[in-house]
Protein backbone atom coordinates (compact mmCIF):
# COMPACT_ATOMS: atom_id res chain seq x y z
CA UNK A 1 0.00 0.00 0.00
CA UNK A 2 2.86 2.35 0.73
CA UNK A 3 4.30 1.89 -2.63
CA UNK A 4 1.24 2.13 -3.95
CA UNK A 5 0.69 5.41 -2.68
CA UNK A 6 4.47 6.51 -3.54
CA UNK A 7 2.92 5.73 -7.13
CA UNK A 8 0.02 7.83 -6.98
CA UNK A 9 2.12 11.27 -5.62
CA UNK A 10 5.25 10.68 -7.93
CA UNK A 11 2.86 10.29 -11.09
CA UNK A 12 0.04 12.70 -9.88
CA UNK A 13 2.60 15.88 -9.87
CA UNK A 14 4.29 14.29 -13.15
CA UNK A 15 0.69 14.54 -14.38
CA UNK A 16 0.22 18.07 -12.86
CA UNK A 17 3.45 19.41 -13.92
CA UNK A 18 2.44 18.49 -17.71
CA UNK A 19 -0.39 21.32 -17.75
CA UNK A 20 1.57 23.35 -15.56
CA UNK A 21 5.38 22.82 -13.71
CA UNK A 22 5.54 26.14 -12.23
CA UNK A 23 2.18 26.18 -10.37
CA UNK A 24 2.59 22.36 -9.42
CA UNK A 25 6.40 23.10 -7.53
CA UNK A 26 5.35 26.82 -6.47
CA UNK A 27 2.01 25.56 -4.30
CA UNK A 28 3.83 22.46 -3.23
CA UNK A 29 6.91 24.37 -1.85
CA UNK A 30 4.54 26.93 -0.70
CA UNK A 31 2.30 24.39 1.51
CA UNK A 32 4.84 22.20 2.85
CA UNK A 33 7.13 25.76 3.72
CA UNK A 34 4.26 27.04 5.41
CA UNK A 35 3.15 23.65 7.15
CA UNK A 36 -0.21 23.79 5.24
CA UNK A 37 0.47 20.25 4.74
CA UNK A 38 2.76 17.81 6.82
CA UNK A 39 5.29 15.27 5.09
CA UNK A 40 5.43 11.80 6.60
CA UNK A 41 8.60 9.90 6.45
CA UNK A 42 8.40 8.62 3.24
CA UNK A 43 7.61 11.69 1.79
CA UNK A 44 10.56 13.78 3.49
CA UNK A 45 12.55 14.13 0.04
CA UNK A 46 9.97 16.71 -0.88
CA UNK A 47 10.70 19.24 1.08
CA UNK A 48 13.94 20.50 -0.70
CA UNK A 49 11.04 21.74 -2.93
CA UNK A 50 10.05 24.39 0.17
CA UNK A 51 13.24 25.88 0.12
CA UNK A 52 12.95 29.87 -0.81
CA UNK A 53 14.92 30.07 -3.79
CA UNK A 54 12.80 27.41 -5.32
CA UNK A 55 9.62 28.73 -4.18
CA UNK A 56 10.57 32.40 -5.68
CA UNK A 57 11.73 31.37 -8.81
CA UNK A 58 9.08 29.06 -9.74
CA UNK A 59 6.52 32.05 -8.30
CA UNK A 60 8.02 34.28 -10.77
CA UNK A 61 7.78 31.52 -14.14
CA UNK A 62 4.44 31.40 -12.97
CA UNK A 63 3.63 34.77 -12.65
CA UNK A 64 5.10 35.08 -16.09
CA UNK A 65 3.13 32.05 -17.52
CA UNK A 66 0.37 33.14 -15.83
CA UNK A 67 -0.15 36.10 -18.30
CA UNK A 68 1.38 34.54 -21.78
CA UNK A 69 -1.48 31.18 -21.04
CA UNK A 70 -3.96 33.31 -21.96
CA UNK A 71 -2.56 35.77 -24.85
CA UNK A 72 -3.61 33.56 -28.39
CA UNK A 73 -0.78 32.17 -29.74
CA UNK A 74 1.52 33.52 -27.20
CA UNK A 75 0.21 30.73 -25.52
CA UNK A 76 1.37 28.31 -28.03
CA UNK A 77 4.43 30.12 -28.57
CA UNK A 78 4.95 29.11 -25.05
CA UNK A 79 3.78 25.61 -25.04
CA UNK A 80 5.84 25.13 -27.59
CA UNK A 81 9.01 26.62 -25.40
CA UNK A 82 8.33 23.98 -22.60
CA UNK A 83 7.33 20.54 -25.14
CA UNK A 84 11.21 19.80 -23.26
CA UNK A 85 11.07 21.61 -19.99
CA UNK A 86 7.68 19.94 -18.40
CA UNK A 87 8.53 16.24 -19.50
CA UNK A 88 12.15 16.80 -17.58
CA UNK A 89 10.60 18.72 -15.01
CA UNK A 90 7.79 16.01 -14.29
CA UNK A 91 10.08 12.93 -14.34
CA UNK A 92 12.25 14.91 -11.50
CA UNK A 93 9.84 15.60 -9.48
CA UNK A 94 8.54 11.99 -9.88
CA UNK A 95 11.97 10.88 -8.77
CA UNK A 96 11.80 13.23 -6.02
CA UNK A 97 9.30 11.58 -4.02
CA UNK A 98 10.96 8.24 -4.25
CA UNK A 99 13.99 9.64 -2.23
CA UNK A 100 17.01 6.82 -1.92
CA UNK A 101 15.38 4.11 -3.64
CA UNK A 102 15.94 0.77 -6.08
CA UNK A 103 17.89 2.14 -8.91
CA UNK A 104 15.60 0.24 -11.12
CA UNK A 105 12.44 1.18 -9.98
CA UNK A 106 13.76 4.76 -9.87
CA UNK A 107 14.06 4.18 -14.30
CA UNK A 108 10.72 3.20 -14.07
CA UNK A 109 9.19 5.70 -12.40
CA UNK A 110 11.04 8.27 -14.11
CA UNK A 111 9.65 6.68 -17.65
CA UNK A 112 6.16 6.74 -16.10
CA UNK A 113 6.42 10.31 -14.81
CA UNK A 114 8.10 12.10 -18.00
CA UNK A 115 5.67 9.95 -19.95
CA UNK A 116 2.45 10.79 -18.07
CA UNK A 117 3.62 14.69 -18.10
CA UNK A 118 4.48 14.59 -22.06
CA UNK A 119 1.09 13.39 -22.58
CA UNK A 120 -1.17 15.84 -20.31
CA UNK A 121 0.80 18.60 -22.19
CA UNK A 122 0.17 17.32 -25.18
CA UNK A 123 -3.56 17.81 -24.51
CA UNK A 124 -3.40 20.65 -23.18
CA UNK A 125 -1.11 22.03 -26.18
CA UNK A 126 -3.96 20.47 -28.65
CA UNK A 127 -6.68 22.24 -26.57
CA UNK A 128 -4.56 25.90 -27.18
CA UNK A 129 -3.93 25.35 -30.66
CA UNK A 130 -7.81 24.39 -31.65
CA UNK A 131 -8.32 27.13 -29.58
CA UNK A 132 -6.24 30.01 -31.35
CA UNK A 133 -8.58 29.28 -34.43
CA UNK A 134 -11.16 31.50 -32.88
CA UNK A 135 -9.74 35.06 -33.05
CA UNK A 136 -11.58 35.97 -29.93
CA UNK A 137 -9.48 35.38 -26.51
CA UNK A 138 -12.29 34.64 -24.06
CA UNK A 139 -11.69 30.83 -24.97
CA UNK A 140 -7.76 31.05 -23.82
CA UNK A 141 -8.43 32.50 -20.76
CA UNK A 142 -11.15 30.06 -19.90
CA UNK A 143 -9.02 26.80 -20.49
CA UNK A 144 -6.41 28.95 -18.42
CA UNK A 145 -8.16 29.38 -15.51
CA UNK A 146 -9.75 25.72 -16.15
CA UNK A 147 -6.05 24.42 -15.88
CA UNK A 148 -5.02 26.70 -13.16
CA UNK A 149 -8.11 25.12 -10.96
CA UNK A 150 -7.71 21.70 -12.06
CA UNK A 151 -3.78 22.02 -10.79
CA UNK A 152 -5.07 23.25 -7.39
CA UNK A 153 -7.82 20.35 -7.59
CA UNK A 154 -5.32 17.75 -7.89
CA UNK A 155 -2.84 18.90 -5.43
CA UNK A 156 -5.16 18.77 -3.07
CA UNK A 157 -6.64 14.92 -4.63
CA UNK A 158 -3.21 14.15 -3.51
CA UNK A 159 -2.63 15.05 -0.05
CA UNK A 160 -6.07 13.76 0.79
CA UNK A 161 -5.69 10.20 -0.24
CA UNK A 162 -2.87 8.98 -3.43
CA UNK A 163 -4.41 5.89 -4.51
CA UNK A 164 -7.61 8.00 -5.11
CA UNK A 165 -5.67 10.71 -6.80
CA UNK A 166 -4.01 7.59 -8.78
CA UNK A 167 -7.38 6.30 -10.12
CA UNK A 168 -8.43 9.94 -11.33
CA UNK A 169 -4.91 10.25 -13.37
CA UNK A 170 -5.05 7.21 -15.05
CA UNK A 171 -8.35 7.48 -15.81
CA UNK A 172 -7.74 10.88 -17.56
CA UNK A 173 -4.75 9.82 -19.41
CA UNK A 174 -6.34 6.89 -20.37
CA UNK A 175 -8.97 8.68 -21.63
CA UNK A 176 -6.44 11.26 -23.42
CA UNK A 177 -4.47 8.16 -24.77
CA UNK A 178 -7.77 7.21 -25.94
CA UNK A 179 -8.58 10.36 -28.24
CA UNK A 180 -4.91 10.70 -29.12
CA UNK A 181 -4.85 9.69 -32.37
CA UNK A 182 -7.95 12.69 -32.75
CA UNK A 183 -5.94 15.41 -31.36
CA UNK A 184 -2.52 14.97 -33.07
CA UNK A 185 -4.50 14.59 -36.13
CA UNK A 186 -6.63 18.62 -35.27
CA UNK A 187 -2.78 19.87 -34.08
CA UNK A 188 -1.95 18.65 -37.39
CA UNK A 189 -4.26 20.13 -39.47
CA UNK A 190 -4.17 23.53 -37.27
CA UNK A 191 0.00 23.17 -37.52
CA UNK A 192 -1.09 23.01 -41.77
CA UNK A 193 -3.41 25.98 -41.91
CA UNK A 194 -1.26 28.09 -39.94
CA UNK A 195 1.90 27.38 -42.14
CA UNK A 196 -0.36 27.94 -45.39
CA UNK A 197 -1.68 31.38 -44.39
CA UNK A 198 2.04 32.33 -42.99
CA UNK A 199 3.24 31.31 -46.27
CA UNK A 200 0.35 32.85 -48.48
CA UNK A 201 -1.81 35.38 -47.37
CA UNK A 202 -4.87 35.16 -48.18
CA UNK A 203 -7.23 37.11 -50.86
CA UNK A 204 -10.69 35.66 -51.52
CA UNK A 205 -10.62 38.54 -54.74
CA UNK A 206 -8.16 36.81 -56.61
CA UNK A 207 -9.39 34.84 -59.25
CA UNK A 208 -8.45 30.86 -59.20
CA UNK A 209 -8.36 27.91 -61.39
CA UNK A 210 -9.16 24.20 -60.26
CA UNK A 211 -7.25 21.49 -60.52
CA UNK A 212 -7.77 18.86 -62.30
CA UNK A 213 -4.89 16.26 -60.80
CA UNK A 214 -5.33 14.56 -58.08
CA UNK A 215 -1.86 14.22 -55.44
CA UNK A 216 -0.18 11.36 -56.56
CA UNK A 217 -0.74 9.63 -53.13
CA UNK A 218 -4.71 10.09 -53.79
CA UNK A 219 -4.52 8.94 -56.90
CA UNK A 220 -4.47 5.48 -56.53
CA UNK A 221 -6.95 5.23 -54.44
CA UNK A 222 -9.39 7.39 -56.65
CA UNK A 223 -8.76 5.11 -59.52
CA UNK A 224 -9.91 1.93 -57.40
CA UNK A 225 -13.26 4.45 -56.65
CA UNK A 226 -13.80 5.26 -59.94
CA UNK A 227 -14.82 1.74 -61.74
CA UNK A 228 -16.82 3.76 -64.08
CA UNK A 229 -14.10 5.46 -65.48
CA UNK A 230 -15.22 9.13 -64.88
CA UNK A 231 -13.44 11.80 -65.94
CA UNK A 232 -12.31 14.65 -63.26
CA UNK A 233 -13.91 17.72 -63.77
CA UNK A 234 -11.98 19.70 -60.52
CA UNK A 235 -9.77 18.14 -57.64
CA UNK A 236 -9.12 20.22 -54.72
CA UNK A 237 -6.66 19.42 -51.43
CA UNK A 238 -8.61 20.16 -48.40
CA UNK A 239 -9.29 18.89 -44.80
CA UNK A 240 -12.28 16.72 -43.42
CA UNK A 241 -14.38 18.48 -41.20
CA UNK A 242 -18.15 17.24 -39.99
CA UNK A 243 -19.59 14.76 -42.27
CA UNK A 244 -21.33 11.59 -42.40
CA UNK A 245 -18.81 8.04 -42.60
CA UNK A 246 -16.11 10.63 -43.27
CA UNK A 247 -13.40 10.98 -39.90
CA UNK A 248 -12.55 14.81 -39.31
CA UNK A 249 -9.32 16.14 -39.50
CA UNK A 250 -8.22 13.89 -42.82
CA UNK A 251 -5.55 15.68 -45.53
CA UNK A 252 -7.51 14.80 -48.94
CA UNK A 253 -9.01 16.41 -51.64
CA UNK A 254 -12.64 17.23 -52.97
CA UNK A 255 -13.21 15.86 -56.57
CA UNK A 256 -15.62 16.45 -58.67
CA UNK A 257 -16.59 14.59 -61.97
CA UNK A 258 -17.82 15.55 -65.47
CA UNK A 259 -20.57 12.55 -65.28
CA UNK A 260 -21.93 12.84 -62.19
CA UNK A 261 -22.73 16.79 -61.54
CA UNK A 262 -24.65 16.49 -58.38
CA UNK A 263 -21.95 14.43 -56.64
CA UNK A 264 -18.46 14.99 -54.74
CA UNK A 265 -16.10 12.29 -53.73
CA UNK A 266 -13.77 13.06 -50.80
CA UNK A 267 -10.62 10.79 -50.79
CA UNK A 268 -7.68 10.48 -48.23
CA UNK A 269 -5.68 8.12 -46.31
CA UNK A 270 -5.87 7.13 -43.13
CA UNK A 271 -3.33 5.13 -41.14
CA UNK A 272 -2.22 4.14 -44.57
CA UNK A 273 -5.47 2.84 -46.04
CA UNK A 274 -7.20 4.35 -48.94
CA UNK A 275 -10.52 6.91 -47.47
CA UNK A 276 -12.74 7.00 -50.27
CA UNK A 277 -16.69 8.68 -49.83
CA UNK A 278 -19.40 9.36 -52.31
CA UNK A 279 -21.39 12.92 -51.55
CA UNK A 280 -24.86 13.05 -53.07
CA UNK A 281 -26.25 16.19 -53.34
CA UNK A 282 -29.86 16.06 -54.50
CA UNK A 283 -31.52 18.42 -52.15
CA UNK A 284 -28.52 20.01 -50.89
CA UNK A 285 -27.19 23.61 -50.93
CA UNK A 286 -23.28 24.59 -50.31
CA UNK A 287 -21.82 27.83 -48.92
CA UNK A 288 -18.42 29.65 -48.42
CA UNK A 289 -17.63 30.24 -45.09
CA UNK A 290 -14.37 32.33 -44.12
CA UNK A 291 -13.16 31.87 -40.65
CA UNK A 292 -9.82 33.31 -38.92
CA UNK A 293 -7.47 30.59 -40.06
CA UNK A 294 -9.31 28.51 -43.07
CA UNK A 295 -11.93 29.05 -45.80
CA UNK A 296 -14.82 26.19 -45.27
CA UNK A 297 -16.82 24.37 -47.59
CA UNK A 298 -20.40 23.99 -46.11
CA UNK A 299 -23.15 21.65 -47.77
CA UNK A 300 -26.26 21.00 -45.59
CA UNK A 301 -29.99 20.02 -46.60
CA UNK A 302 -32.31 22.69 -48.25
CA UNK A 303 -34.86 21.53 -45.82
CA UNK A 304 -32.60 21.49 -42.41
CA UNK A 305 -32.56 17.64 -42.29
CA UNK A 306 -30.32 15.23 -43.29
CA UNK A 307 -26.20 14.96 -43.57
CA UNK A 308 -24.45 18.27 -42.98
CA UNK A 309 -20.40 18.47 -44.67
CA UNK A 310 -17.76 20.28 -44.02
CA UNK A 311 -14.27 20.76 -45.98
CA UNK A 312 -11.32 23.36 -44.49
CA UNK A 313 -9.36 24.81 -46.78
CA UNK A 314 -6.41 27.12 -46.46
CA UNK A 315 -7.28 31.16 -45.80
CA UNK A 316 -5.17 31.68 -49.30
CA UNK A 317 -7.82 29.67 -50.92
CA UNK A 318 -10.54 31.26 -50.61
CA UNK A 319 -10.76 31.88 -54.57
CA UNK A 320 -10.91 28.35 -54.98
CA UNK A 321 -13.25 28.01 -52.67
CA UNK A 322 -15.71 30.39 -54.64
CA UNK A 323 -14.94 29.27 -57.66
CA UNK A 324 -16.23 25.52 -56.40
CA UNK A 325 -19.64 27.59 -55.10
CA UNK A 326 -19.79 29.34 -58.24
CA UNK A 327 -19.26 25.66 -59.75
CA UNK A 328 -21.95 24.01 -57.80
CA UNK A 329 -24.39 25.97 -57.21
CA UNK A 330 -26.18 25.89 -61.09
CA UNK A 331 -25.98 22.38 -60.95
CA UNK A 332 -27.93 21.74 -57.95
CA UNK A 333 -30.33 24.48 -58.86
CA UNK A 334 -30.89 22.54 -62.38
CA UNK A 335 -34.26 20.61 -62.42
CA UNK A 336 -33.72 16.72 -62.81
CA UNK A 337 -34.48 16.57 -66.91
CA UNK A 338 -37.90 14.72 -67.53
CA UNK A 339 -37.81 11.26 -68.92
CA UNK A 340 -39.33 11.73 -72.62
CA UNK A 341 -42.21 9.62 -73.56
CA UNK A 342 -42.78 9.15 -77.02
CA UNK A 343 -47.03 9.37 -77.70
CA UNK A 344 -48.00 7.26 -80.35
CA UNK A 345 -50.94 8.80 -82.02
CA UNK A 346 -54.03 6.33 -81.81
CA UNK A 347 -55.51 4.40 -84.99
CA UNK A 348 -57.99 5.69 -86.81
CA UNK A 349 -61.19 3.88 -86.11
CA UNK A 350 -62.41 1.91 -89.62
CA UNK A 351 -64.97 3.76 -91.69
CA UNK A 352 -68.88 2.40 -91.51
CA UNK A 353 -70.19 1.58 -94.79
CA UNK A 354 -73.91 1.39 -95.59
Amino acid sequence: MEQLELLGVALGLATLAGVNLYLTVFVTGLAVNQHWITLSQQYEPLQVLAHPAIITIAGILYFVEFFADKIPWIDSAWDSVHTVIRPIGGALLGVQVLGQSNPTFDVIIMLLAGGTSLIAHTTKASSRLVANTSPEPFSNIGLSLVEDVAVFGGLALIAYNPVIALCVFAALLAAAIYFGPKILRAMKAKLWLIFRKLKAPADSRAPATLPINLPGNLAEIYSRHNVLSETIAWAVPCISGKGRRIPANLFGALVATNEEPRKLIFVARKRGRGVSETIDLEGCMVAREPKFLAENLVILPAGGKGAKYLFVFPRSSGGAVEEIVEYLRPRLAAPVAPIEVTETEPEPEPALHS
